[in-house]
């Protein structure tokens, strides 16, 4: 049988952990997640309560803020490109159009009467 150990990893190391390769990618990655989470919650969430969150709890409320935030930007550009509900104030002619709010109160207006 010898004295030889094999590794039953797939990675071919006999323990599970992180090598001094990926600990600081893998530390900025934590801490990018947190930060986002603290600050587009908006308040919802404090650094404290994320980082101890568990980690499939932690990646899902990631998850859902990047979705709504999508969305978001999504429906914003979605605005922008079909004119985002623009309207000029300006007629063909040059002259200022006034709002129908107060097209609709000049016509029912009646005129003031001083005693």
């Amino acid at each position: 049988m010898g004295g030889a150990i094999e590794s039953i990893s797939q990675l071919g190391l006999a323990f599970f952990g992180l090598i001094s390769d990926n600990i600081a990618p893998a530390r900025a990655s934590l801490f990018n997640q947190i930060h986002q989470i603290v600050f587009y919650g908006k308040g919802g969430y404090d650094w404290h309560t994320v980082y101890n969150m568990p980690i499939w709890l932690r990646r899902w409320t990631f998850n859902e803020i990047r979705n709504y935030y999508e969305e978001e930007k999504e429906v914003a550009e979605g605005k922008k490109s079909s004119g985002g509900g623009k309207q000029t104030v300006i007629n063909s002619d040059g002259t200022i159009k006034t709002p129908e709010l107060l097209q609709k109160a000049a016509s029912s207006k009646k005129p003031a009467k001083y005693s």
